[in-house]
């Protein structure tokens, strides 16, 4: 596994740039990027259980695994969802999991920068290096928009 990390300067307080990161509708907005569609199911409550989808019923499993309002969130992400149906098990997991998505939260003069560090596989990289450069600007544009 190898960490990622991707920055971004939102001009918004970090406690609206947490909002509209985590908010339902929003969340899809911004991670359209990824799968159009996509959404989550769960709780962003440390401990509890997550997963991230798109519309046919395939993503992630996960559990929050820390949670600092509006300074740092910790996702790790333990499995996959095929047709709706929880994987934890298989070879194709276990080579990767767990696996963690952190999102850091600094303010300074009312502009947030937004740090996320991502694992990923050697096969993910390139298409996780195209991909979230894309999601976190609309997550910008909606930041400062609202």
């Amino acid at each position: 596994m190898e960490t990622l990390r991707f920055v971004v300067y939102i001009d918004a307080p970090k406690d609206e740039v947490w909002s509209v990161m985590l908010d339902p509708n929003t969340y899809q907005e911004w991670t359209a990027s990824f799968a159009e569609g996509s959404y989550y199911e769960g709780s962003w409550d440390e401990g509890e259980t997550i997963r991230f989808l798109t519309p046919q019923r395939r993503g992630m499993l996960a559990v929050i695994a820390e949670k600092r309002p509006y300074e740092y969130i910790s996702i790790k992400h333990v499995g996959i969802v095929k047709d709706g149906i929880e994987d934890t098990e298989s070879p194709e997991v276990k080579a990767w999991a767990p696996a963690y998505e952190n999102y850091t939260f600094v303010e300074e003069n009312g502009v947030t920068e937004l740090r996320v560090d991502v694992e990923v596989t050697p096969e993910e990289k390139n298409h996780a290096g195209r991909l979230w450069p894309r999601a976190l600007a609309r997550l910008k544009l909606i930041c400062e928009e609202s």
